[in-house]
């Protein structure tokens, strides 16, 4: 019978990387981890097992991310729409080698603490949570929770209008401007590009593959699995190095946990609040918690009609170009 690879996060790749961080941190792990595409995924980021990459160029995490994604951003127009009112455009198409921070073309960062003589790296990018509000809030459904727990932002359908990115609280989704649908619709006065961030490797999960920061980590401080499990292993590190989790409770629950030797307190407080730069504030709460379906219903009716009626508009004038190369051409 052909396996089923297309199903499979690779069970040999992640018992390996498993076995790896035991022999590291000295907490035993569960004899079967198996995770499917169907299945809820959570990552797992142990502090105490990264070291920066401190002897390459660039943290391999943001190596392989870079990568992986370099081609995920289409051609950006010569002359980028001045959007109004806010006539703020976002062009990162010239500094795509940007790698201590966020941007539409680095999905993942390391921030370097210096905490009390230790010297701590964190790296940073979407933690895929649990009941994700910047999904929620997208009037065109562009931002959707996958059943494997990823949080995906479909580049066809974002207009780039960043109300993800300011319901998130730790800012995770950043704009390219000069791309996507708005520029067919109303360039002038809607949206203002896409919105980009970390999808989990969502498609290498398809293809029975892991994320690649997590194949990618030389000291496997990454490691993807079965949500049960991946708590379950949190647990155990945390309790083995007397220390500390973030992510099962922040913003309601992600699923991205960290665990770390030192408080997440004491690493919030060595984070500059910069764009790009998100913070590490524990117990953090979710904005939207009370008012989901009546702010959905509030922004989707405006921005829905704007979209109808942009759309109308370029179909209209395309068929009237469509009209001219016919007549020009017979």
């Amino acid at each position: 019978m052909k396996e089923k690879k297309d199903f499979n996060i690779s069970r040999r790749s992640f018992l390996k990387i498993s076995a790896g961080a035991a022999a590291l941190t000295g907490v035993s792990l569960p004899k079967t981890a198996f995770a499917r595409t169907e299945e809820q995924l959570s990552t797992l980021i142990d502090l105490s097992l990264c070291n920066g990459c401190a002897d390459r160029q660039k943290p391999a995490c943001v190596g392989a991310c870079k990568a992986i994604n370099k081609d995920k951003i289409p051609q950006v127009v010569g002359n980028i729409p001045e959007p109004w009112p806010r006539k703020t455009i976002e062009d990162w198409s010239k500094k795509q080698d940007v790698a201590n921070r966020l941007t539409p073309y680095n999905f993942i960062y390391v921030h370097k603490a210096q905490i009390e003589g230790k010297t701590i790296f964190v790296p940073r990018r979407c933690m895929h949570c649990d009941n994700p509000a910047c999904a929620t809030i997208c009037p065109f459904s562009a931002n959707s929770k996958k059943k494997n727990g990823a949080v995906v932002i479909d580049q066809d359908l974002c207009f780039g209008g960043a109300k993800c990115k300011d319901v998130c609280p730790w800012e995770i989704p950043q704009r390219q401007s000069g791309v996507g649908i708005y520029l067919h619709v109303l360039p002038d006065f809607m949206g203002n590009g896409v919105m980009y961030k970390c999808d989990l490797c969502n498609d290498r999960l398809k293809e029975g593959k892991l994320p690649g920061c997590v194949e990618a980590c030389p000291r496997q401080a990454l490691l993807i699995g079965p949500r049960k499990e991946i708590e379950k292993i949190a647990d155990q590190r945390a309790r083995a190095m007397n220390g500390y989790i973030y992510g099962k409770t922040e913003n309601g629950g992600t699923a991205t946990l960290y665990v770390s030797p030192v408080s997440f307190e004491l690493i919030n407080k060595t984070i500059d609040k910069k764009p790009g730069q998100p913070n590490m504030k524990p117990q953090i709460v979710r904005r939207m918690a009370a008012t989901d379906p009546l702010a959905k219903a509030v922004l989707a009716a405006p921005a829905l009609g704007l979209a109808a009626a942009g759309a109308l508009n370029w179909f209209s004038r395309r068929k009237e170009l469509v009209k001219k190369e016919e007549k020009n051409n017979g």
